[in-house]
């Protein structure tokens, strides 16, 4: 098999990026699209000639398939997911992969009793640039990492179903899971629901490495102004990932700190300030979204180990829902597991009338 037979369920905001890169991809057939409004279906898929139109999935599972992309609301991710995997289908889905860390455990165990590719749109990390982070990362250009740091805010777009946090936060933790190549230890998180009660638009999370490595990120519907930021900073380098940044997205800065022990008094710690030279390395241009379903297809016809699979999808959902939890429990720090997805909570006074609230997935 050289090529493969898709089909996208859902036009709404994120199907017509799909449907437009499927047909450009040159490994894969969009042989169908299905959605329930058939004005809107009817108007996306003008421009792809031959494509069939689904009413229902059940008519679209009718079709010669290999494999589906899923663009609909993340309450339908779960039920649509399943039943395309039960018809012996690989699955691709829109991030978040479900609404909970349960659901996403069943759609991975799904995939494996049937033995197909779940995979999970997290279009970052098949772009150019956080391609070159996890290169200049990995090959220890910054050293020993101190911490991550991302700014993803702008005004609107409202969801109706999820928070800001499952909104937007998927893209940074998906990057910084994939980059730092290790599962957090715990999350604390706050945020405020402005327009409408209990979908937060605006949130801050706070992610424990241990051995002194942290993560911070804010996300926001409500800011007047656009930023896509992220920060990797390292003991010998740091960088910048700046999105909006089309010619220099990704900034190198030879700046940081030296500790050491004064001659005197071994206690006494000094510290030296480092300013060196700040370079951008060349990154080419590319639709990550294309390289993303090129993936797909790469995974499927030859193999290729999936960089965004289910199991990364389902840790990325465990800390949406670890970060949801702590803000329910007013900033209380959500201690991680990677085991299972049982919930034990347990609460500590920290003084003062106060509590912090842990839970551990188990």
């Amino acid at each position: 098999m050289s090529r493969i037979k898709v089909a996208v369920i859902g036009c709404g905001y994120w199907g017509p990026n799909l449907i437009r890169n499927f047909s450009a991809c040159p490994r894969t057939d969009l042989v169908a699209v299905c959605d329930a409004d058939r004005d809107r279906l009817e108007t996306v898929c003008a421009p792809y000639g031959e494509v069939a139109l689904a009413d229902s999935v059940e008519q679209l599972l009718q079709l010669d398939l290999d494999a589906v992309a899923i663009a609909t609301p993340v309450s339908t991710h779960f039920p649509l997911a399943s039943k395309c995997l039960e018809a012996g289908l690989n699955v691709l889905i829109e991030k978040p992969l479900t609404g909970s860390a349960e659901t996403a455990a069943a759609l991975v165990e799904l995939a494996e009793q049937q033995n197909r590719l779940l995979m999970v749109d997290h279009t970052y990390l098949f772009g150019n640039p956080v391609r070159k982070i996890k290169s200049l990362i990995d090959n220890d250009e910054l050293g020993e990492l101190f911490y991550a740091d991302g700014i993803r805010i702008n005004l609107g777009l409202f969801q109706r179903d999820i928070n800001v946090i499952w909104d937007l936060a998927p893209h940074d933790l998906s990057i910084m899971d994939h980059i730092l190549g290790k599962p957090a230890r715990s999350i604390s998180s706050w945020g405020c629901a402005h327009a409408e009660a209990m979908i937060e638009d605006v949130a801050y999370i706070n992610v424990d490495f241990n051995d002194h490595l942290m993560a911070n990120f804010h996300v926001n519907w409500l800011s007047p102004v656009k930023v896509r930021q992220m920060i990797f900073a390292g003991k010998r380098k740091s960088l910048v990932f700046n999105e909006l940044n089309s010619t220099e997205p990704v900034k190198v800065y030879d700046r940081g700190i030296d500790v050491m022990p004064t001659a005197n008094d071994r206690r006494r710690l000094q510290i030296g300030y480092r300013t060196g030279d700040v370079w951008s390395p060349h990154i080419d241009s590319a639709e990550a979204l294309l390289n993303m379903v090129t993936h797909f297809a790469d995974c499927i016809i030859d193999g290729v180990s999936c960089i965004s699979d289910g199991r990364s999808g389902l840790r990325v959902v465990r800390y949406l829902e670890a970060a949801t939890r702590s803000i329910r429990a007013q900033g209380g720090r959500i201690v991680l597991s990677e085991q299972g997805n049982h919930f034990q909570e347990t609460t500590h006074g920290i003084g003062h009338g106060e509590r912090e609230l842990f839970t551990n997935i188990q």
